[in-house]
């Protein structure tokens, strides 16, 4: 055995180069309202318009030459100038729809010089009563109405100077037939008209649900963002102030220092519950622990004094249940409020009151820091607070407090958001 002939060692099978699970079969989308009404409309229009020239050519043709019909009056053998007067009449047919002013005018009038000739039977009347039904159902009633008098009066002179009375049906049903086809042109014009409104309405909800839907995504973007900002910025403002306690007490006052990395770590414990809660929404799920509202006050207090900011707070009025809404709303606002003083305000106490009124809340979150560029103008702090205020009908104003500090006070109506 020659050397390139022994067998090669198998291959290691890559970790990329194994198997793919087969994908699944993907679902089929959902047809929309109207396109329910597109999907019958399979037969394209100038198909529709050759086969109705086929059948009056051949009901022409044929059912004349095969006597399959009578005028009622005294009929001449069908020769070659009544044959192309029905060859005409049947091909302009097609053009019937761009042009019902021109077909009408030359199928009535093959049809009235046809009987006038007295050529034998009745098909050769169907491309005029084509013409009518379509000028009917373009709108153009007053063209129907008179391709119907003009091709009923043409056709009367000869029934009129007959030797003998015609014989009973044949033409004397022309009258009936010439008012089926205004009617029933009229019928199917209304009827197409309702289907095209019906088309229209069904996109039109369509578009307005899936704008609503992207107005649902954008309030929840919103609504996370807001979430988000309030709990990560108070409680990251909270844990820079106790670190930067425990870097400068760490040696000079070890139970200070103490005391502040377990403020740090309460603080890191509650974000991490509020982010559960917030993410527990997201899924449609039940969260542990108590909802966002202004219950969770006291403990939001006890952090802000841990952090070395003095709170006084005080609630005017009886305290009752509020919207779930409204509750998270207020305690939202103030924690934000507390994070600006923490974040701007240096050394301060904070007064926090609640008043309960009959048909709002009002807050009031008054400092007596020092006053920041960064306070006053429109952070997405106070962006945050004031599009809460305002989603549920209330008003938000903040700015510096005439002897000095900084003042935020919130009106929100405890009935239903407008």
């Amino acid at each position: 055995m020659r050397p390139w002939n022994t067998a090669r060692p198998s291959k290691t099978v890559r970790p990329w180069k194994t198997m793919r699970p087969r994908q699944t079969m993907r679902p089929r989308k959902a047809v929309r309202p109207w396109q329910t009404v597109r999907l019958r409309k399979s037969v394209r229009p100038w198909q529709t318009d050759a086969l109705i020239t086929a059948a009056m050519l051949t009901l022409g043709v044929a059912g004349t030459y095969g006597r399959l019909s009578s005028s009622g009056l005294t009929e001449r053998p069908l020769d070659p100038l009544g044959l192309v007067l029905i060859v005409v009449a049947s091909l302009v047919l097609v053009w019937r729809r761009g042009a019902p002013v021109p077909v009408g005018v030359v199928t009535v009038a093959c049809a009235i010089a046809y009987y006038g000739a007295r050529y034998p039977g009745i098909f050769a009347a169907g491309p005029a009563l084509i013409a009518i039904y379509t000028a009917a159902t373009a709108g153009r009633r007053r063209l129907a109405i008179g391709l119907a008098v003009a091709l009923a009066g043409g056709i009367a002179v000869p029934v009129a100077l007959a030797d003998a009375d015609p014989e009973p049906g044949g033409l004397s049903l022309l009258s009936g037939w010439l008012v089926a086809m205004v009617v029933l042109g009229e019928v199917t014009k209304n009827r197409r008209a309702y289907l095209r409104e019906v088309e229209q309405r069904a996109i039109q909800a369509e578009l307005t649900r899936e704008e609503a839907a992207l107005r649902r995504a954008g309030e929840e973007r919103l609504w996370i963002a807001q979430e988000l900002h309030d709990t990560l910025t108070h409680t990251i403002s909270v844990i820079n102030v106790q670190t930067s306690v425990a870097l400068q007490t760490l040696e000079r006052d070890p139970a200070l220092t103490h005391r502040a990395l377990l403020a740090v770590k309460e603080s890191g414990k509650e974000a991490m519950h509020e982010l559960r809660a917030t993410l527990g929404v997201l899924r449609q799920a039940d969260t542990d622990g108590p909802e966002v509202g202004l219950a969770r006050l006291p403990r939001l207090v006890d952090r802000a004094e841990a952090a070395g900011l003095p709170v006084t707070t005080s609630t005017i009025g009886t305290r009752r249940e509020v919207p779930p809404e409204v509750d998270r709303a207020a305690y939202r606002i103030v924690q934000e409020a507390f994070t600006n003083v923490l974040r701007h305000a240096g050394a301060a106490s904070v007064t926090v009151t609640i008043e309960y009124a009959a048909d709002m809340i009002k807050l009031s979150v008054e400092d007596d820091g020092q006053t920041t560029t960064g306070t006053a103008d429109n952070g997405m702090g106070l962006i945050g607070m004031r599009e809460r205020a305002v989603a549920l009908g209330g008003s938000l104003t903040a700015g510096p407090r005439p002897g000095g500090g900084f003042a935020v006070r919130a009106e929100l109506p405890t009935a239903a958001a407008p």
